[in-house]
């Protein structure tokens, strides 16, 4: 067992559906992670190989903060329309039906995202297409607690 990693159960929700870009009023038919990737890939993070959207996961009654981040991305200009934005990553860890994926936390800086904030309990990741993933299954996150610290 690694003392760095911690596994939480979370609960997959809802989102806003900007990232996949299925909301019928998104302001990026094709997502918002879609017109993100290349950005990310020119510095130095390649997540190709993920689905074009987000899962959230609510892990009430626990709060998260990055403490440590992977990476970092300052002021990536991705839209021409809207202010540059701040995101960081750090790799995790879902448990679903007795598989394990790896994933990255998804983490646009609240203080220099225009739009659509999230709870402080609820994570975004992105991670591969999980098979039977659905609103409402609990999952087993695990995260690394050298970059990430839980707050209950």
């Amino acid at each position: 067992m690694n003392p760095e990693w911690y596994t939480v159960v979370g609960r997959i929700q809802p989102g806003y559906q900007i990232a996949s870009g299925k909301a019928t009023d998104s302001p990026y038919p094709e997502g918002s992670i879609k017109m993100q990737l290349p950005y990310f890939q020119a510095l130095g993070l390649d997540l190709t190989d993920c689905f074009l959207g987000t899962l959230n996961v609510s892990i009430h009654p626990y709060r998260f903060e990055l403490v440590k981040p992977t990476y970092t991305f300052p002021q990536v200009q991705w839209n021409p329309d809207s202010p540059a934005e701040d995101f960081s990553f750090s790799p995790c860890r879902i448990s679903h039906h007795h598989q394990t994926y790896s994933g990255w936390i998804y983490y646009p800086h609240p203080e220099t995202k225009p739009a659509h904030f999230q709870d402080p309990s609820t994570i975004e990741i992105i991670a591969p297409l999980i098979p039977n993933m659905a609103y409402g299954v609990n999952i087993g996150l695990g995260i690394n607690l050298r970059e990430v610290k839980l707050n209950s």
